[in-house]
């Protein structure tokens, strides 16, 4: 059974986010904050500053004016926390005008004082070129310092670097930097070394140890890693084959809107493997992957209708879902379109 495989490493490109409070803040411990952030106590400014932002407090509306307000007297502190918030603040366009040029400046007096997020965010803004000429080695030197105090976002992206990077590729480097960001909890992480084993880059190819860290991060909600668990147990690569196990993951990412998790479980019942055949229940997944573009699911309807096989069996029908596989270059398609036109259909 044919099926369709993710194999990408997906790039982090998000900055660090804001920090903000789980619970709102009490109006009691608000006005004691007040009370010592009229003291000059920075982490009291700060957490102030916290609360504007997120509007997590009781009786206090999210205003970034009232935040950058905050954050501006502990950066006057020389407050390495706050002034990485004013470079976010800046960086985003909260309560500012977005400026890249104040928020790499602000995110610069943080890094220098060893700030950790400001280090990833400088190093991100350097690797895809945000408000700064792109430098892949800017970038590696800031996610290093960022990943030497064990920043996991860093450490992922260096991990990329490694893996990608133009005069740099270092495989067994990659995968060092994964696994450090993996020890850390960090999801996607888990997915790039069950990648890296399975192609044997870095590392022995190993099915089973690619396995055992897509479960990691399919176990977290990671929809490519649940998707690849599924294909995994699909070939009985790695583990034990089992159909049913297969569609289990499969639903996981179908339900996460994955149109190749989708197609996949059309193909499963269509088979008949880990679940009744059904092929009314397939044309419904198969027209699920077709409406967000798969090809191969386009051209099954069209074997469906063609053979009468959970619908009516209606060849015209079946030559216009040929058709439509055809016109975005799926030469099966091509072939059985010709092939219902010179039958005169």
């Amino acid at each position: 059974m044919k099926h369709y495989v993710i194999g990408i490493m997906a790039l982090s490109l998000s900055l660090a986010p804001i920090q903000a409070f789980c619970d709102p803040a009490s109006q009691q411990q608000i006005s004691e904050w007040r009370r010592e952030a009229s003291q000059g106590k920075a982490y009291a400014q700060i957490n102030l500053g916290e609360v504007y932002e997120s509007g997590k407090g009781e009786a206090v509306k999210q205003d970034y004016a009232e935040a950058m307000k905050w954050y501006q007297l502990a950066a006057a502190q020389s407050d390495p926390d706050a002034q990485y918030r004013i470079g976010q603040l800046y960086e985003n366009g909260y309560g500012v005008r977005q400026n890249y040029f104040l928020a790499l400046n602000w995110y610069k007096k943080a890094a220098l004082k060893g700030n950790p997020k400001a280090q990833l965010n400088i190093g991100q803004m350097y690797d895809n070129g945000i408000g700064v000429l792109m430098s892949k080695t800017e970038a590696m030197k800031w996610y290093l310092l960022a990943a030497r105090q064990g920043d996991a976002q860093a450490q992922y992206n260096l991990g990329l670097m490694y893996e990608f990077g133009q005069g740099m590729q270092n495989y067994a480097e990659s995968v060092k930097w994964y696994r450090m960001a993996a020890q850390q909890g960090y999801t996607k992480a888990y997915y790039n070394i069950a990648l890296m084993y399975r192609a044997g880059w870095g590392v022995p190819q190993d099915y089973t140890e690619s396995a055992k860290w897509f479960l990691l991060a399919a176990q977290q909600g990671y929809v490519e890693a649940q998707f690849n668990l599924g294909v995994m147990y699909t070939d009985g690569q790695g583990v034990v084959q089992d159909y049913a196990e297969s569609m289990k993951w499969y639903q996981m990412a179908a339900a996460k809107g994955m149109a190749k998790a989708q197609f996949n479980i059309g193909l499963m019942y269509s088979a008949g493997r880990g679940v009744p055949q059904d092929y009314v229940e397939a044309m419904k997944w198969y027209e699920l992957a077709a409406a967000k573009g798969i090809l191969k699911a386009q051209f099954n309807i069209g074997q469906l209708y063609e053979n009468g096989q959970g619908v009516t069996e209606d060849k015209q029908k079946a030559k216009e879902w040929y058709g439509k596989s055809c016109v975005h270059g799926y030469k099966p398609g091509c072939d059985a379109y010709r092939r219902l036109t010179t039958a005169g259909y």
